[in-house]
C-alpha cells in the first residue's frame, strides 16, 4: 500500500508540475505505475437468472418424458414401449403412488378402493424393489442407489434411473401385465 501511495504521490507532483510547467524532466519508471493503477477495470456483466418454472403436468401427457429418459440411461429404441408402460401404469404424473386417483393435472384427488400404496412415480415402482428388509430383488433399488424410501422415487428422473436399473436386471418383467383369459 506505501509503494502505491509513494507512486501515485511521484505520479500527481509530475502531472501538475507538467500542466503548471514547473518539472524540467520526468522519470519513466513513476509514469508506467502509475498508469497501471489507473487502467480502468474490466466491466463484468452478469446474465440474469431465470426463475425456474413450475412445470404442469397433464394426465396422459408423456411428450416430456423422451428428453429425461435418454439422460436417466434409456436407450432410443426403449423408448416407445417405455413411454407406453408410463402411461398405463402413471398415466404420465411423475409423483402419482398406487391406487390413487388423480385429476387432469395429475393432482392428487383421492385413494381407490383397489391400493398399492408402495407403488411409486411414473413406472410405479414397487416397494419390492426398493424397500431394504424385502426378499424379492433384494431391495435392488436401495442397496444400488441408497433409496429406501418411497419419497425420491416420486422424482421423475430418479423414478427413470431406478426404472433402468431395474430393467438392467429383469428386463420388462417388473412392468409385465399377464394377459387376461
Amino acid at each position: 500500500m506505501k509503494k502505491f501511495f509513494v507512486a501515485a504521490s511521484i505520479a500527481v507532483v509530475l502531472i501538475v508540475g507538467l500542466v503548471v510547467g514547473t518539472v524540467k524532466s520526468v522519470a519513466v519508471a513513476p509514469v508506467v505505475a502509475v498508469v497501471s493503477v489507473i487502467t480502468p477495470l474490466p466491466v463484468v456483466t452478469v446474465a440474469p437468472v431465470a426463475t425456474p418454472v413450475a412445470r404442469v403436468y397433464r394426465h396422459g401427457d408423456v411428450s416430456w418424458v423422451e428428453p429425461l429418459a435418454l439422460a436417466a440411461g434409456w436407450e432410443r429404441r426403449q423408448i416407445p414401449r417405455l413411454l407406453h408402460i408410463i402411461l398405463r401404469e402413471s398415466g404420465g404424473c411423475p409423483d402419482r403412488i398406487g391406487g390413487s386417483v388423480v385429476d387432469k393435472n395429475c393432482k392428487f384427488i383421492r385413494m381407490s378402493t383397489m391400493t398399492h400404496p408402495s407403488d411409486s412415480g411414473l413406472l410405479q415402482i414397487n416397494g419390492v424393489h426398493w424397500k431394504k428388509d424385502h426378499a424379492q430383488y433384494a431391495g435392488l433399488i436401495c442397496k444400488r442407489m441408497d433409496i429406501c424410501t418411497q419419497e425420491p422415487l416420486l422424482d421423475a428422473f430418479t423414478n427413470l434411473k431406478a426404472g433402468r436399473l431395474l430393467f438392467d436386471v429383469a428386463g420388462w418383467s417388473p412392468w409385465y401385465i399377464q394377459p387376461s383369459n
